[in-house]
């Protein structure tokens, strides 16, 4: 049976504007986000990944972007093409060039207020305009792909890269008010009506297993500022029954489903929600995303082996060379932070900074390159893409990831500010008429500090979450006085008070070692510190630049390395680690034939490694 909301065509005028002009939906966040705009960064991690993200994007040249567009279009090119996903021979050509290129210098705009990316990504609007068929048609390979995916003849997922291209150009609207791109996503979106629209259910549903991105979720977005209700009903279309039905019913058929063909799925549900308040479509996220978290993580967060999923709770079976597909950790952030902003639980942001620090962080280079699998076999490494020829999925999400880091510190509804990452930032609200500055340099230290900055005394809660991770006690100073605050883990600590100018929040939360267990097998161990899921150093051996740089990582290695043991008389990991003396993060193992050194995963580059262990009882 079709969802409620793809019976009936809906009247525009049925439609209220939201009263924030966001756009047409039926269903607002209650823990809304703060814009981009209001938020800048601070000296710490984040910062620095955002600064590296946008020294590569200003790398890249417009004209080799554009390229395969105006080749496809007839026109004259005369630059170097790009290699990788993006060659001339490869199916998924354009998927970077003309979507994931562009939001990053949309969102990165937003994030830093940078004229220049946002004039760049400008530049290539025009460019690809240019391209754009009379019929709305705009790709970087010819339209007959749709032809071989209607005919059941093998093509490389044409409306996956579709969606990037329109997601891209509805960006550049949305984050950079580029009136040009929200046309050409238009165009793109008339052009999907038309062909899709006389394609019988049955035929249009086996079709839907080739994969499509997120044409369900830019459609709804599309819809969500234009208020035409084609575009909707077009998001309505790309319902696919045979994933999402059984999660209305709160069924895990994961298993040998490709991950990061389905997760946008999902993110389509959340938005088909959002734009429709249609009650499966949120059953079919929240459904999704317990299932997920509950029976599907590694210790980072992460999900995929080998980009599948397997079965649930199998994680000491599946420490693949091709684990955590850095696309999945990118959409399930996405996905976290619709359901959050719903229910405003806690835990989810527990989750999403464990991704953060774990699976974002660290998988990109000081020179902005970036990984596609975050390998879990034991003995493995690292392993990067190279400027101009590998713009693999995770190329695209990367450069995304990295130019919106600040899109989640900071949550409010009417009367609190939630505040759920730790991370250097500012943060202005000018409805409330005050500006928080956070300095930290978490997770290197345990320190938070909020100062507030107000023309006038304001009266507004204040909500810190309280990690999971935070059993030690989590202390709190208020202009350097001590300040008693119920601090549970897993809850928000509230201060309630009117601020004056100046006033400083101390936040102090101590880490501490602990384990995360394989549910398949509870000798099979990862030690962690806080958040941070620790690595152990396992040298070098055979490695070289290319084997660290370029296209085939280390998933294809041959080397067999046993997973470390550790001899513990409790059984746990954590009892046998020690963090070494000094202001770096460094541990070390305790006890053992042999001492192995570990340090945070996101640190470890250009070198083997270990996140798990077997342990074992003295």
């Amino acid at each position: 049976m079709l969802p409620r909301s793809m019976h009936a065509q809906t009247a525009v005028d049925d439609i209220p504007v939201t009263a924030n002009h966001t756009g047409y939906e039926k269903v607002l966040w209650t823990w809304q986000n703060f814009p981009m705009t209001q938020v800048r960064m601070r000296d710490g991690l984040l910062k620095n990944a955002l600064q590296i993200n946008s020294d590569y994007l200003f790398l890249v040249p417009n004209d080799r972007l554009a390229h395969m567009f105006r080749v496809t279009a007839g026109l004259p090119s005369a630059a170097e093409p790009l290699g990788g996903w993006e060659a001339p021979d490869c199916e998924l050509r354009g998927h970077f060039a003309g979507g994931h290129y562009l939001s990053a210098c949309a969102l990165l705009y937003a994030s830093s207020g940078d004229e220049k990316i946002k004039q760049k990504g400008d530049d290539l609007v025009a460019d690809l305009a240019k391209c754009q068929q009379s019929d709305g048609y705009l790709g970087a390979y010819p339209a007959t792909f749709y032809d071989r995916l209607r005919n059941f003849q093998k093509v490389w997922a044409p409306f996956y890269t579709y969606h990037k291209i329109m997601a891209g150009h509805l960006d550049m609207y949305v984050h950079a008010s580029n009136q040009q791109a929200l046309q050409t996503c238009k165009g793109m979106a008339d052009w999907a009506i038309n062909y899709t629209k006389d394609i019988p259910d049955d035929q249009w549903q086996r079709m839907l297993l080739v994969e499509q991105g997120g044409m369900a979720e830019v459609s709804f977005n599309l819809y969500a500022v234009t208020g035409e209700d084609k575009y909707r009903q077009l998001g309505f279309r790309f319902y696919h029954h045979k994933m999402l039905d059984p999660l209305a019913a709160d069924v895990d058929d994961l298993n040998h489903n490709h991950t990061n063909t389905n997760i946008p799925k999902i993110i389509g549900a959340a938005r088909g929600y959002e734009v429709a308040g249609d009650q499966q479509y949120r059953q079919i996220a929240e459904n999704f995303y317990n299932i997920v978290t509950q029976h599907h993580i590694y210790c980072t967060g992460g999900t995929s082996n080998g980009e599948f999923w397997h079965a649930p709770d199998a994680i000491a079976s599946q420490l693949g060379p091709a684990a955590e597909e850095c696309c999945c950790s990118y959409n399930m952030m996405k996905l976290a932070r619709h359901i959050y902003g719903w229910t405003g639980d806690p835990r989810i942001f527990d989750y999403y900074e464990r991704l953060m620090y774990n699976v974002r962080i660290g998988t990109q280079d000081p020179k902005g390159m970036l990984m596609y699998y975050v390998s879990l076999k034991p003995g493995y490494w690292k392993t990067f893409g190279t400027p101009f020829d590998s713009f693999w999925c995770c190329t695209g999400t990367g450069v995304e990831e990295y130019s919106k880091v600040n899109d989640s510190i900071y949550f409010h509804d009417d009367r609190n500010l939630y505040v759920n990452l730790f991370a250097g930032s500012e943060l202005s609200w000018p409805e409330k008429g005050i500006t928080v500055i956070q300095e930290t340099n978490f997770p290197l230290e345990e320190i938070t500090t909020l100062t507030i900055k107000t023309s006038h005394p304001t009266r507004l809660g204040l909500r810190v979450r309280v990690p999971y991770w935070a059993t030690k006690g989590v202390s709190f100073r208020i202009n350097g006085r001590k300040h008693r605050v119920h601090a549970d883990p897993v809850t928000y600590a509230v201060i309630e008070r009117t601020w004056k100018d100046g006033d400083k929040v101390e936040v102090t939360m101590p880490m501490s070692l602990h384990v995360s267990v394989a549910p398949d097998d509870p000798t099979v161990q990862a030690v962690m510190y806080g958040p941070l899921v620790l690595a152990a150093e396992m040298g070098r051996e055979g490695l070289s630049e290319d084997r660290i740089y370029g296209p085939n990582g280390p998933w294809d290695d041959r080397h067999n390395y046993p997973m470390p043991a550790l001899v513990a008389s409790s059984g746990q990991a954590s009892d046998v680690v020690r963090r070494v003396p000094g202001d770096e993060l460094r541990f070390e193992t305790t006890g053992q034939s042999s001492a192995m050194q570990l340090k945070p995963m996101y640190q470890v580059m250009e070198q083997r490694y270990t996140v798990y262990w077997k342990t074992t009882r003295a």
